[in-house]
This record gives structure tokens, C-alpha cells and sequence, in this order.
């Protein structure tokens, strides 16, 4: 029998339980996005959203297309210079969450979101880490949310982006970074936390229909597995509702004319 919900769906909604209110989450573009505007409309109505181009507190009632996006700007509290996102909010510890996602990840949560094949001769030449290598280093945690396939969970990165454990077992403690890294990583098959001894990423629970050894198989590297696996609960009808609504509206704001001046 085929779940009343899509694998997506259910990424989205387990990233989003994840965020209480009045959280301070730093937001990137696309899963993490969603996610959080997901939480926002549902059990974190004060969630406190910030984008990397300055807006404090956005409330969209449709998902950006970038950080650059109107929709955020004209839905914040208020909009404040680049500099002052980082040095004020990011690097002095003021926020709870920086909410990820990349083109790849390795065992000890590193990302990476600039090129797939070799720097100087890459295949694919990506957007680029942004703002994502400082918020992986000063948010006080990171969550991380991405489709999960061999070619996403790979044994070793082809560049790194932006920094998780390193090479684990209290390497990234040693080098000076200030948050945690990442606490927890959400795919559309379930969710992993790094393992307290050696920071390693851990499958830790599976989504309905979901079995452990589909999990493996979609990961690049001998994947440890909790002793007590956990099932992560489905979605309700409420989130569904939600989450589809969002969805929903943001197609017809972004297939919509765009109006000139002139």
C-alpha cells in the first residue's frame, strides 16, 4: 500500500518537529526553508527566521527563491546590513540553529557545495557554500537536510564546504570552533546523530516503510546503525495540509507575471 505522503514530505515534516519556538534559526534556501516555514505555520509560530541578506524574522507566506528574494524582505521585522547578519548574530553565539543542506556529506557530518569532481577540473561547478562555511562553524548547532543516496553520503567529499566533525573523535573541538556542528541530519529515508564516542554519523530512526538495511544501501560508507532504532512517526493530516498549502501557493506566486513600472 502507498503512503498518503511522498518520501519529500516526510523529510520536511521530520526536519521541521525539530524546531521549537521562539528558536533563533539561521536558514539557508530550498529543504531547510521549507522546513522551517513548516515549523513556523505549525508548532514554532515564533520561530525566529533569519536569511543571509539581512532579514530578521521573515514570515513568507511563500518559499523564496533566494536569499535575494522580496517575499523575505517584505515580510521581516527588519532588514539590516550583511556584516552585522554575521558579526552581531552569527559569530557573537546568538543563534540556536543554522538549518543546512548541500551536495554532498560525509561519515563526520562535512559538506560539501562547490564542485562534484576535482577543484581545477570539476564535472559540475555548484553555486558555492556561501554563508554555510561560517554557519557550520558559529551557530551553536547545525541540522542538515538532504535526499539521501550513495552519490550524496560519500566516503570522502570532493571538496569541503563547510566544516562538521573533520575527522571526528574531537577534532573539531581541537580546532577552536565555537558550536556543536551538526546535531542531527535528516533524509528522506531517516534520521542520523554522531555517535558520542567517535562523532561518526549514526542511523538513528527510520520513516514508516522504511528498514535499516535501505538505508545502507543508500549511504557510501559502512553506515553504523543505533542499537535501538527508532520509527519516526508520519506525517499528521494537519502538516500535510500545511506543508501543501506552502507548496501550493508558492507555485502560483512564482509562475505568476512578474509586473514592470513601466
Amino acid at each position: 500500500m502507498t503512503a498518503p505522503w511522498t518520501p519529500d514530505e516526510m523529510m520536511t515534516v521530520a526536519a521541521a518537529r525539530l524546531l521549537w519556538d521562539r528558536c533563533v534559526c539561521f536558514v539557508g534556501i530550498g529543504l531547510p526553508s521549507a522546513a522551517a516555514n513548516l515549523a513556523r505555520q505549525t508548532q514554532a509560530p515564533d520561530l525566529v527566521l533569519i536569511y543571509e541578506s539581512g532579514t530578521l524574522e521573515s514570515k513568507p507566506s511563500v518559499l523564496p527563491l533566494s536569499i535575494g528574494d522580496g517575499e523575505l524582505a517584505s515580510t521581516a521585522t527588519s532588514v539590516i546590513p550583511l556584516p552585522e547578519i554575521f558579526s552581531y548574530w552569527l559569530q557573537s553565539g546568538r543563534i540556536d540553529v543554522g538549518f543546512l543542506s548541500a551536495a554532498q556529506i560525509d561519515r563526520f557530518g562535512n559538506l560539501n557545495s562547490t564542485t562534484i569532481g576535482p577543484y581545477a577540473r570539476p564535472r559540475t561547478r555548484l553555486p558555492g557554500a556561501g554563508g554555510a562555511p561560517e554557519i557550520a562553524t558559529h551557530a551553536r548547532q547545525t541540522f542538515v537536510v538532504l535526499k539521501q543516496s550513495a552519490r550524496t553520503f560519500v566516503p570522502h567529499l570532493d571538496f569541503c564546504s563547510s566544516a562538521g566533525f573533520l575527522t571526528g573523535s574531537g577534532a573539531r573541538a581541537r580546532s577552536g570552533a565555537p558550536g556543536k556542528g551538526p546535531q542531527v541530519v535528516i533524509t528522506d529515508l531517516g534520521m542520523m546523530k554522531p555517535a558520542a564516542d567517535t562523532e561518526e554519523l549514526e542511523l538513528v530512526a527510520v520513516f514508516e516503510g522504511v528498514t535499516a538495511e535501505q538505508v545502507r544501501q543508500a549511504t557510501g560508507w559502512d553506515l553504523r546503525v543505533a542499537d535501538r532504532l527508532e520509527q519516526v512517526a508520519p506525517p499528521t493530516a494537519d502538516e500535510l495540509r500545511i506543508l501543501r498549502d506552502l507548496h501550493a501557493r508558492t507555485r502560483a506566486a512564482h509562475e505568476r507575471p512578474i509586473e514592470l513600472p513601466f
